[in-house]
């Protein structure tokens, strides 16, 4: 690691507020992100929509987010995380107010795009900003508390949120939430700054960080170079096999599935999906703190998936279990999901230095993924084996319908830990 001698690195107290500012973006990314899970009956009754159609709905976020990513890549690069936090920031306040205001599906689609499309910036300038003010031995497990407080959001999107929705409606809440991202990209144009130097500190020189228009790649060529590397394509289609049940399971369909077939009341399901995200959030920190202290990547990856599988299938197809019983469940298989944020760490040694934001990028793209494909098929499969029973007019499924919907989730997470044994292990340090 190299310092300039002239001046002194940035303070750890600032180098965390600068980073904080910008994970407040993140954490109302991932408020957007699962907030559908506790509006479904309101939804397909204002719209008079099936879970086909709500799955979609709600999967336009993830959409338009999965293609951002790999020009969010080549974007942060141009622009430093500044620029393409606030002006994403300011983007997501735009769809959620079409969201909230919206007549009809078409409008709130759209806004429910523009969202996806915005906060799709959000993890990788975080992840710029990790990079730029923090020592390297610092990214694994900034990380993961980048991870923590996205989750932070989506818990907010729980119980919170359910119950400002019962007592406000779904649209005055969404109202006042685009209102809080108005303010937060405002706040990031302030106080956030590109690098230290920017603040009279040093920079921590990284090789390849600062390469001039010329060497930039195009996004096309940015992105077959990265898929040279083995380890590259194999992380993007891992990590979707273990955020995609996650998101799937507390962003969408668990509610339902617990209230239905577990007798939960919607508060008492929407803190059940919640206890998951919040062993997720310890997770991430945890599996990036001890993937950088025992040096090794794959290994600890392997173990929280298979781990994370043996969560998914007692949940879904052991019947009647106590609801302490499902708590800690949830609770193992939500912490043993955190072994996802590897993923990172492992993508950037596994590629050139110069090529890190791209195959992040990508990484996060493979993440994001699992539940843009997993919501509307469980979604569609659930309408398959939809017996006609209706709920206050919402249509209501049986258990075997979940059974089969969820079993596209345990699916994907097995392939997971296949794909896994191929990769190539770093031991923490730079393949090339």
């Amino acid at each position: 690691m190299i310092i300039s001698d002239k001046m002194s690195p940035p303070p750890m107290r600032l180098a965390w507020r600068i980073w904080g500012i910008g994970a407040l973006f993140y954490l109302m990314a991932f408020f957007q992100r699962v907030s559908p899970a506790v509006m479904t009956d309101a939804l397909m009754r204002d719209f008079q929509i099936g879970a086909a159609a709500l799955g979609n709905l709600s999967a336009l976020y993830f959409y338009s987010y999965v293609a951002m990513q790999i020009p969010t890549g080549i974007i942060a690069d141009r622009w430093g995380p500044r620029r393409l936090l606030s002006f994403g920031a300011l983007v997501a306040g735009v769809g959620a107010l079409l969201f909230a205001l919206a007549p009809g599906i078409f409008l709130v689609g759209a806004g429910r795009l523009l969202i996806g499309g915005s906060v799709a910036v959000a993890f990788v300038g975080l992840l710029q900003l990790t990079n730029n003010w923090f020592p390297p031995r610092y990214y694994a497990m900034a990380a993961g508390m980048a991870l923590f407080v996205g989750i932070i959001g989506a818990v907010c999107a729980g119980p919170p949120l359910r119950l400002l929705v019962d007592q406000y409606g779904w649209r005055g809440t969404i109202l006042v939430s685009s209102l809080a991202t108005f303010v937060i990209a405002a706040a990031i144009w302030i106080v956030v700054r590109d690098h230290p130097q920017d603040r009279g500190f040093a920079d921590w020189n990284r090789s390849g960080q600062n390469r001039s228009p010329s060497e930039r790649l195009s996004v096309m060529a940015g992105l077959r170079e990265v898929l040279r590397y083995r380890n590259t394509l194999l992380l993007f289609l891992i990590p979707g096999g273990v955020v995609g049940p996650v998101l799937t399971f507390s962003g969408l369909w668990g509610v339902p599935y617990l209230t239905t077939h577990h007798g939960l009341r919607p508060a008492w399901a929407s803190a059940l999906t919640t206890t998951l995200l919040v062993a997720w959030a310890v997770g991430g920190p945890f599996f990036g703190w001890l993937s950088d202290h025992t040096g090794r990547r794959k290994p600890l990856y392997i173990a929280g998936c298979a781990l994370a599988l043996a969560g998914w299938a007692v949940a879904i197809y052991v019947k009647h279990l106590p609801l302490a019983a499902l708590l800690a469940v949830l609770v193992i298989t939500g912490f043993s999901s955190g072994c996802m944020i590897i993923s990172f760490a492992f993508v950037k040694e596994s590629v050139p230095a110069s090529l890190s934001g791209t195959a992040t990028g990508v990484v996060n793209m493979g993440v994001m993924s699992g539940p843009m494909v997993l919501q509307p098929l469980v979604g569609w499969m659930l309408d398959l084996r939809w017996s006609g029973q209706l709920a206050d007019g919402a249509r209501r499924y049986g258990l075997d319908a979940y059974q089969a919907g969820f079993s596209l989730m345990i699916a994907w997470t097995i392939l997971a830990v296949i794909l896994l044994c191929f990769t190539r292990e770093t031991r923490c340090r730079p393949l090339v």
